[in-house]
């Protein structure tokens, strides 16, 4: 089964790729995991916990990733995963990333995004922005061997299995 949604033309502009659903499970993710690959094709993951989306696009807060910095500037294809780690559902986007520095004239609005996030504890001067071109669901293996799981009995599971408590 092929999950990948890919860009498409509507009225002659590109549709985004972070649909509604995205967006949202952004928003609920607490790390992203960002793929990228050296110069000479080495794979590097790193986990970033400064994201958000931005006017269709994927910004991460370049907080500490000097390996992530070099492998873009040499090959600017990546690929972004997110899950809620409780009910084992996210998604997996790859597209181009670019870095923007201070003096970038995006920048500003961007920083401002991620400003929130780190309430100003976690200096950064480049942001990376992805641009998605390919989007897939990650989804636990439960859900599809058990057709009938739902989120709230995957999110009972998970508690039970590390230990948590549910939180009021």
């Amino acid at each position: 089964m092929n999950y990948w949604r890919q860009n498409r033309i509507v009225n002659n502009q590109v549709e985004s790729m972070l649909t509604e659903i995205i967006q949202q499970s952004i928003a609920k993710s607490v790390l992203c995991w960002l793929a990228t690959v050296s110069e000479d094709g080495m794979p590097n993951v790193s986990p970033k916990e400064i994201f958000s989306h931005y006017e269709g696009s994927i910004i991460i807060a370049d907080v500490a990733s000097p390996q992530t910095v070099r492998n873009i500037r040499t090959n600017n294809k990546v690929c972004i995963s997110f899950i809620d780690i409780l009910i084992q559902k996210g998604y997996q986007l790859k597209g181009t990333a670019s870095l923007l520095d201070q003096s970038s004239p995006a920048y500003g609005n961007m920083e401002k995004v991620l400003l929130k996030i780190t309430q100003g504890l976690f200096p950064f001067t480049t942001i990376i922005r992805i641009n998605v071109e390919f989007a897939k669901p990650i989804i636990a293996p439960r859900y599809m061997l058990f057709p009938g799981t739902t989120e709230e009995e995957q999110y009972e599971s998970a508690l039970k299995t590390y230990g948590l408590n549910r939180h009021l």
